[in-house]
């Protein structure tokens, strides 16, 4: 009777599904380059400029449209790094959008908020 248990426990365990984590973009991948990825707390996130200026970052929820936070930098040519801080922002798809000073859109994907 005991086998009988043990086996069917382990066959339990054995069956059940494992939720795998959406893959975190690599470390040297341009973020924008990638359709979606995962992104967690205190995160640094890469991305190539063609031109030195003022540009803003925008996240915004895919479902509303709605603007969740927005940033000002300045960024260099060739590659940029910030730091994403995800702790107060709602656990959902959101779009990260990246738009030089004219408004014109750089670079846009989705974010899993982990």
């Amino acid at each position: 009777m005991k086998k009988i248990i043990l086996i069917s426990l382990i066959l339990l365990v054995g069956c059940t599904k494992v939720d795998l984590p959406a893959p975190l973009p690599p470390a040297n991948v341009n973020i924008f380059d990638v359709k979606e990825s995962a992104v967690t707390d205190g995160q640094e996130i890469k991305f190539t400029l063609k031109d030195a200026g003022v540009y803003t970052l925008t996240i915004g929820d895919e479902s509303t449209g709605q603007v969740v936070t927005r940033e000002r930098f300045t960024g260099k040519i060739g590659e940029n790094k910030l730091t994403l801080y995800t702790k107060s922002l709602p656990t959902s798809y959101l779009y990260l959008l990246l738009e030089d000073g004219n408004k014109s859109q750089v670079g846009k994907t989705t974010i899993i908020i982990k």
